[in-house]
């Protein structure tokens, strides 16, 4: 019988690293709360004209990566690609902007690309992302960078670089990429083919092109800092002039534009200096436009996504993860029929008073247990035969120090909450 496999592109999580996902997870709400940031949950899946409408139907995203299906309705339907479409979706919906003025919403969702899996990329991968909606204030760019940071931060993550530029906004725009096409268009056979098709669609993109002809080919090209009308241009000084203010380092890049249509004014990208060529670990900027075209109200806006494979690619890279499996509390040992059913019924007792507990269910030699205690990476390991039932004294064994006492049974959930205060909080 053929054995049914994973698909390709997806990863199980299994205990050995999902305690790196908890850490990860714990720390990503911490900062978040810390922010005034409330968390969001959306469907897993949504109308596909969502993603067509709030991405551009000629992203790369939605011309080629979706997984896009029928239900029996012969509706179309989306496993979503990306978090900020569903979040302004339901941010409209559930009418947010009238309850308040401004939204803090964060999200941890699964993701789902049909593109080539490579480091760091799957099919089905990971994305935490934060979206600050109502406020069109340069402040509010500021606060969704400082908050990813703060996050990388308190990971222990130091080795990165900060990307920073503006796309202005629809008016400039348009301006711009006039003035970029006229450069392109003597070039364009030097272009590769996807450049080349991105010519009239979104000119702009030819600067995501990793191609070594194509950065070459557009080393001059227009830039669009320089073709910021005055609002746009006094955006992205107050955003420039704020992250001085906060001693926060960074770089303006020329080439950071972004492949969503609801991008405007305010694009940044957090890099890794552990990673190769996608070291990428998160970006975002302001999108006010998305929120309108999804039919509600103009609203700006502005956010982030951050990938956490890729982050804890990075963390793993400078051995800044140590091991975040679960850790138990007891492992009762028990020899004989009686003690079994002793030890099950101690486990329930211990459970119920906090404290973490497992036992042997398989029958086995204490020797055997005893490796089943350490394998559970248990603290301490309860021994318990005939003998103790009858005496009601217990041998309690620290598994880390080697060590061990005695402990009276008559009052063995606080003996035992005293011996792991004492050794282990």
């Amino acid at each position: 019988m053929e054995t049914i496999q994973k698909i390709k592109g997806t990863h199980d999580i299994l205990p050995d690293t999902s305690g790196d996902w908890r850490l990860l997870e714990k720390t990503i709400h911490r900062i978040m709360q810390r922010y005034g940031f409330q968390e969001i949950r959306t469907p897993i899946f949504e109308a596909t004209n969502l993603f067509a409408r709030g991405i551009g139907q000629l992203t790369d995203i939605v011309s080629k990566e979706m997984y896009t299906f029928e239900d029996r309705g012969k509706k179309s339907l989306t496993l979503k690609p990306e978090g900020t479409a569903p979040v302004i979706r339901a941010f409209i919906e559930n009418s947010l902007g009238e309850k308040r003025p401004i939204n803090k919403l964060y999200y941890i969702s699964p993701m789902f690309r049909q593109e080539n899996p490579q480091a760091g990329r799957f099919r089905q991968f990971h994305q935490f992302g934060a979206e600050l909606i109502g406020s069109p204030e340069p402040f509010a760019d500021v606060e969704t960078i400082l908050n990813v940071l703060d996050i990388y931060k308190s990971l222990g993550l130091s080795s990165f670089t900060i990307k920073l530029n503006s796309v202005g906004d629809e008016n400039c725009r348009e301006q711009y990429k006039n003035a970029l096409r006229d450069y392109l268009r003597p070039r364009l056979s030097k272009l590769c083919k996807t450049c080349q098709e991105r010519f009239e669609s979104n000119p702009m993109r030819v600067f995501d092109c990793k191609e070594a002809g194509c950065i070459a080919e557009t080393e001059a090209a227009p830039r669009m800092l320089d073709h910021l009308d005055q609002a746009s241009a006094d955006h992205f000084e107050k955003v420039c002039a704020l992250l001085d203010q906060h001693q926060v380092a960074y770089e303006l890049d020329y080439r950071l534009v972004r492949g969503l249509d609801y991008y405007t004014r305010t694009a940044y990208e957090v890099v890794s200096n552990a990673l190769g060529s996608q070291n990428a670990l998160g970006g975002g900027g302001r999108y006010d436009l998305l929120t309108q075209e999804l039919g509600g109200k103009p609203t700006p806006a502005v956010g982030y996504a951050a990938g956490i494979e890729r982050l804890l690619m990075v963390l793993r890279e400078e051995k800044l993860l140590t091991d975040n499996s679960l850790s138990l509390d007891v492992f009762i040992a028990s020899i004989g029929e009686k003690a079994q059913e002793w030890a099950s019924k101690t486990a329930r007792l211990l459970r119920d008073n906090e404290i973490s507990a497992d036992m042997d269910l398989l029958g086995r030699s204490l020797k055997a247990q005893m490796k089943e205690a350490n394998r559970s990476n248990a603290k301490f390991a309860l021994i318990v035969g005939e003998q103790e039932l009858e005496s009601g004294q217990l041998t309690l064994r620290n598994l880390q120090q080697s060590e061990q006492t005695e402990v009276n049974s008559a009052d063995l959930v606080g003996a035992i909450r005293k011996h792991l205060d004492a050794k282990f909080k």
